[in-house]
Parts: structure tokens; sequence; C-alpha cells
């Protein structure tokens, strides 16, 4: 079948089988499950799900649905499971995240994926090379733990990238900066999106009375609840941490507004009584002082300059300078 890219027979010892195409239909006895991986936008994939006997209506259109929030529903004794990890294939954006449905049961798993997800990958390795003795419930823990596992890099790196804007915000391009800041808030709240309803669909999970979620299940979807809490208080950080460097860069640019405004207004301060003087001692009329001395025009620089250092000293004691 062209749509499946993973068939795994997984016994009770942790032994991992390949099934064939001719195998899909293999329900083990007692013996462990079996995962069946499709490529959700594949015809046979649409194919199979709808025409599987022990997959519902309800169940085939949530698997097939185009897009579904992270989410965890019960379906007669099965369990529909929609969760999200972050998107790291080349050339792609982090925040645009992949969405995996499953569809569980006692002895069989179902997941779906329209794009290549690092986890599933992952998880199908780590099958392959431990053989540890496994349930239904406990593969999904893995597979919760390996996404949260890829979802930490990045959400670390926009750590760092406050971090580095607050310790650089003296040095900082306002205009550049905004743009920066403008970006980290949209990541972190793109991938806030996601993964806070992913703990309610993890922690919903794990309140699922059936059997093949045992004790031990419990307590690790449980922790990857608690993982996802956390990620989702540091995105909250991050999105908080990026308001106060926005307001700072606000405050300085309006200080640095404010301190040029201030020493325009002195400049301006200064030369206003010096151009009164100089427009005065520029008018054409009779009776004007010192218009037959020799020495009129240094007497009346010497009195614009007098003038001007009086009122620096007056807003040097005034502090405005």
């Amino acid at each position: 079948m062209a749509g499946l890219i993973h068939a795994l027979h997984i016994s009770k010892t942790g032994k991992v089988r390949h099934l064939t195409s001719e195998d899909i239909d293999f329900r083990p006895k007692n013996n462990g499950f079996v995962w069946l991986h499709f490529n959700r936008t594949h015809a046979d994939t649409e194919r199979f799900i709808n025409n599987d006997t022990e997959t519902d209506q309800n169940a085939s259109l949530t698997l097939l649905a185009e897009d579904s929030r992270p989410r965890t529903i019960a379906d007669q004794g099965n369990i529909l499971l929609n969760l999200r990890g972050v998107n790291l294939n080349a050339g792609s954006e982090a925040e645009d995240m992949i969405g995996i449905r499953f569809y569980i049961q006692n002895d069989r798993i179902l997941s779906l994926e329209s794009r290549p997800l690092r986890a599933t990958s992952a998880v199908a390795n780590r099958l392959e090379r431990s053989a540890t003795p496994m349930t239904t419930g406990g593969f999904i823990a893995m597979y919760a733990q390996m996404l949260l596992e890829n979802m930490g890099p990045t959400v670390t790196e926009l750590n760092e990238k406050v971090d580095n804007l607050e310790e650089t915000i003296d040095d900082l391009m306002a205009s550049k900066s905004r743009t920066q800041i403008g970006e980290l808030r949209r990541q972190a709240i793109l991938l806030r999106r996601y993964i806070a309803p992913q703990r309610d669909a993890l922690n919903g999970l794990s309140s699922q009375n059936v059997d093949f979620i045992t004790p031990d299940d419990r307590l690790r979807i449980r922790d990857c609840a608690d993982q996802t809490t956390r990620i989702t208080e540091e995105l909250d950080a991050v999105r908080e941490r990026c308001a106060i460097v926005k307001d700072q860069l606000t405050d300085m640019r309006a200080e640095e507004m404010n301190r040029n405004m201030m020493i325009l207004s002195v400049v301006a301060a200064i030369f206003l009584p010096l151009g009164l003087i100089s427009g005065m001692f520029g008018m054409n009329v009779g009776g004007m002082p010192w218009t037959e001395s020799q020495n009129g025009f240094w007497i009346v620089t010497a009195m614009v300059t007098g003038i001007a250092f009086i009122q620096l000293i007056i807003f040097k004691i005034l502090k405005w300078i």
C-alpha cells in the first residue's frame, strides 16, 4: 500500500517485526500490538480508513479531517487522540506545527500524518533498537515524550534569543529590534496555540478507563502532560518578556526624543532674545544707537554674547542643561 509508511508488530517482549501490505490485517493474539502509520494525504490511506471494519464513521472523519486541534475522544472502548509536534523539516518554520492522529485499540494503533514528523521516525528507530515490553498506552506515552524532546530545543532557542535582546538592549536599533521582538512573540503565540490544548489532551488520555493503559502508562502520560504545562509556561514567559523588552525600547526611544527636543528647545530659547536684539538693531530708522560709532558692531556683539552667557548660567541653575 503506497500510503503506508510504517507497519510494525511489537510483541509482548518488545521485539519488532515489519509487516508487509499483505499483513496489514494481522492481529496479534495476546502478543503485543500492531502499529500502522499512514500518509494522511494519500488516496490509499483514505480508502483503507473508510473500508476498515474496526473504524466507525466518526473515527474515520476525525482521522481524515483536514485540521484538528489536540484532543482526546473516547470511542466505544477505543481512543481517538490528536497531537501536534514542531515542524523540524528543512526550510520550514517550527511554529508551523504538524498534526498526528491516533486511533488506539487494545491490539492496534492507527496513526496518520500529512507531513513528515521527526518524532515518528525517531520512535520507529527506537523500537527497532531496543526490545522493551510495551502496551499501546506505553507506545503513546513514548511518542508523546518524543514530541516533547523535539519541542525542547525550539523553546530553548526562543528563550536564548530573548536573553540576547535583554542583554544588548542598550545597543539595539529600535526599528530592527521591534521587528525581531514581533517575530519572537508571533512564534511563541503560534506554538502555545497548539501546545496548551495538547496538555489537556494528554491529561484526558491519562484519565481514560481502558485496559490497554496501565498504571505505569498513566504516570508516564501525566508526566508528559506536566512537561507540556512547563513548556506552555515558558512560552507565556517568552511572550511577556518580549512585551517588556518592547516597552523598554519604546521608553528608550521616547527618552531619546525628549532629550533631542530639550536640546532644540534650549537652543531656541537662547537664540530667541538674540534674534530679537539683532532684529531691532537691523531696523533702518532714526535714533538707533552707535550708528556713527566705529565700535558699534563690537558693542552689540558683546551685548549679545553676554546675554547668551547669562542665559546659559540660568539654564544650568534650573538644570535644563
